[in-house]
């Protein structure tokens, strides 16, 4: 079966740098501060006022918090998953023009996914080596891309979005 313009042209796509994944970082981290807020929002709305000032300190009721941080935790998780799967790009990739794929140039799976995303904030929060590993990786990829079998590509202009 021949191979279609779509998979030709990843399978010749440049690896994404460093600094536009960043870039489109960033910008998905506006998105999911924004998702975050309206979850806060419907908890005030659903819960009310559940903050009291003892002794000076202000608490919260531990069950409502935790259930909010679950919350906070399957959005983002979902934000990312949902994008993946459906285009491989989040709205930060499409503006920087980046696409994650399978290692094989097909769309990932629910499994990769949620596998990328997890090893994703190790990646990053142990001062970005996982990130940083697309310095020495032959293919460029951070380690999260390799352990969860995708890489991120350059998609060339006037290519697809969405």
């Amino acid at each position: 079966m021949p191979a279609t313009e779509s998979e030709i042209a990843q399978e010749t796509a440049p690896v994404a740098g460093l600094l536009r994944r960043l870039a489109a970082l960033l910008y998905d981290a506006f998105l999911v501060a924004a998702i975050w807020m309206a979850l806060g929002a419907a908890f005030q709305f659903i819960f009310g006022i559940t903050n009291q000032l003892v002794d000076g300190h202000a608490t919260t009721d531990p069950v409502i918090s935790s259930v909010l941080f679950v919350g906070m935790v399957v959005s983002a998780a979902g934000f990312y998953t949902w994008f993946w799967m459906r285009t491989g790009q989040t709205l930060g990739m499409l503006a920087w023009r980046i696409e994650v794929v399978s290692s094989d140039g097909s769309r990932m799976n629910l499994k990769q996914s949620l596998l990328r995303w997890l090893l994703a904030w190790p990646s990053f929060f142990c001062l970005g080596i996982g990130y940083l590993w697309h310095y020495i990786d032959k293919h460029g990829n951070a380690i999260h891309d390799i352990l969860s079998g995708t890489q991120v590509i350059v998609v060339p202009k006037g290519g697809r979005n969405f």
